[in-house]
């Protein structure tokens, strides 16, 4: 998967010197990067390697020790994630950004309806009229594959790939400019993720999403991303373009990576 941008454009997101302690232990440290609209940064490493620390310092669940993130709004004016007040940083995440969890049900309200997760959002944005966000919110339960008569029905009901799915939806209604995604096929079964999957690629080029993803699966990272960065012991050890470093690996860790992938 390949992915061009104009080399002057402003990224939509950069990240600058990232780094968090967990006491004496690295999190991650002095991660940096530019992000461009349309593009898919995929982030891979086994468990412990920092990138799911990384994910949560960019989503502002951590506080950083040092670094910055920075977001261009739809304005054009840049604004540093962390010097933004709570509640504008709040209503930016609800509208303009997404967030895939890898458990659902922390990416979900598990107590209200399928329509009412997506509507919830489409509130965010203004959204008043209760005939026009029911009829959204069915729309977009079509989209990702749920049948839209199921919109009273809570995830509770929903098997785990549904649920996974209602959780795209309800992210993407709003048609946030960034989504972050945490492991989102893992824990399903192979043929449930391969639907998921090719569900997450249409999307991502019918919006022209911005993507950070999360993943240990590099097959996932291949079909998905342009570019790639491996994570080991919080440090980044090597990037660029994700056919490039999958095909010809250079940092020994990722040849060991991508061995270990072709020998299983």
């Amino acid at each position: 998967m390949s992915g061009l941008h104009d080399q002057d454009e402003v990224p939509l997101l950069a990240v600058r010197g990232l780094a968090k302690y967990y006491g004496a232990r690295r999190g991650c440290a002095n991660v940096s990067f530019d992000l461009h609209q349309g593009e898919v940064l995929a982030i891979v490493g086994e468990s412990g390697s920092g990138k799911s620390t990384l994910l949560n310092l960019i989503a502002a669940e951590l506080e950083p020790d040092a670094g910055s993130v920075a977001y261009r709004l739809r304005s054009g004016e840049t604004r540093d994630l962390f010097g933004m007040g709570e509640a504008e940083r709040r209503l930016l995440f609800r509208t303009d950004w997404g967030f895939v969890r890898q458990d659902a049900a922390q990416g979900l309200r598990m107590g209200v309806s399928a329509g009412g997760n997506v509507g919830e959002r489409l509130m965010m944005t203004g959204a008043r009229c209760y005939g026009d966000i029911r009829a959204t919110a069915g729309d977009w339960l079509e989209r990702v594959e749920i049948d839209p008569r199921r919109i009273d029905d809570g995830p509770r009901q929903f098997s785990g790939g549904m649920r996974q799915r209602l959780q795209i939806a309800r992210n993407l209604v709003t048609r946030p400019r960034l989504v972050l995604m945490d492991e989102p096929t893992s824990g399903l079964d192979v043929s449930v993720q391969a639907r998921l999957l090719d569900l997450i690629r249409n999307l991502v080029a019918e919006l022209g999403l911005a993507v950070i993803i999360v993943t240990h699966d590099l097959a996932v990272a291949r079909l998905l991303s342009h570019r790639m960065m491996v994570m080991k012991g919080g440090a980044v050890i090597e990037e660029g373009l994700t056919d490039r470093v999958l095909d010809d690996p250079q940092h020994p860790y990722s040849q060991l990576l991508v061995s270990s992938v072709l020998a299983a």
